[in-house]
């Protein structure tokens, strides 16, 4: 990722001092609240370890890091990256979008996106839509998360796949692999998403200040108890809403090494090398329906599990 360090060796003076207010002291050319964002998502470090709380009291004589990444284009460029188109007109495009493709540019990834992709099959009729930094972009799905993905080519069509989106009347499921069985085999998650106050690049289920979030869950094939195949049926869509519910019932999925164990297993069986090797977060977003914005026909889009999905299933088959 493009980024700029600066070292600071803090000074008798500084003693006590609030972290963000050091800093916004002495790195004149950045903003006290563009400070304070670097902070909370782990851009600071002091005599070796990241600090994440604004409200920090520095010390004499520690040294301290601060990596700031390097402003993103603002505007994507086009480029030649295949695409699995599942449905097109002038209104909408729906992607099967394959695993590790990000949807939109960000620090760490500026090119290679969906957006990219879209801009450079799309042509101009796609640039500003929803805005410069995201066009077409009504919704998104993680990076390591493959599956159907709708992108608006019209401003008309923006305007009404956002309303829908906003009122919770999408279809949208999941295939996923998690660890161990839940219990009841369905079921329904409530719980309110939003920053985890212990980690601020997770989001976690919170009591304040998150949003509210349901998942409709049911297990379709057990392996053992050493995992389950599970089906998840989105009723609202918060960032890592399924990876976060399926957490909270003790059944991260597989793969998934931000929110579980990744490719460790809690249970004593032994684990192939096709398990081992899964290299993302077992989920797949299957279906996605929804009213065409602009005709009000009905469209319902399926895709099938992807190459690397199949293989964990056979894998673990006993």
């Amino acid at each position: 990722m493009p980024q700029t360090t600066v070292s600071i060796l803090i000074e008798t003076s500084h003693a006590g001092e609030r972290l963000d207010r050091f800093l916004n002291k002495e790195i004149a050319d950045l903003s006290r609240s563009r400070i304070k964002a670097l902070i909370e998502t782990g851009c600071t470090v002091i005599d070796g370890k990241t600090i994440e709380d604004p409200n920090f009291r520095v010390k004499p004589g520690s040294l301290l890091s601060l990596t700031v990444p390097l402003p993103v284009q603002d505007r994507p460029l086009p480029q030649k990256i295949p695409l699995e188109i599942c449905f097109e007109d002038e209104h909408l495009i729906v992607i099967n979008k394959p695993a590790g493709m990000v949807v939109h540019p960000a620090a760490g990834n500026l090119e290679s996106t969906l957006v990219n992709a879209l801009l450079y099959h799309c042509g101009d009729s796609l640039s500003g839509i929803g805005g410069v930094k995201r066009p077409g972009i009504v919704h998104r799905i993680d990076k390591d998360t493959s599956g159907l993905i709708v992108a608006a080519k019209t401003e008309i069509a923006h305007h009404g796949m956002s309303e829908q989106f906003a009122a919770h009347t999408i279809e949208r499921r999941y295939d996923a692999i998690a660890w161990g069985v839940p219990s009841p085999l369905s079921g329904t998650i409530s719980g309110a998403i939003g920053r985890s106050p212990r980690n601020r690049k997770k989001m976690a289920i919170v009591s304040n200040g998150g949003k509210h979030a349901v998942t409709h869950y049911k297990v379709i094939k057990s392996y053992r108890m050493l995992a389950s195949h599970i089906s998840c049926t989105l009723e609202t869509g918060r960032t890592h809403q399924i990876r976060v519910h399926m957490t909270s019932l003790g059944n991260s999925l597989i793969g998934d090494k931000m929110y579980g164990r990744g490719n460790k297993s809690s249970s004593s069986e032994p684990l192939s090398p096709e398990i081992k090797a899964f290299a993302r977060q077992a989920l797949h977003a299957t279906v996605l329906g929804f009213n065409h914005p602009v005709t009000g026909e009905n469209l319902h889009f399926e895709a099938p599990l992807p190459l690397d999905f199949v293989s964990l299933q056979r894998a673990l088959e006993p």
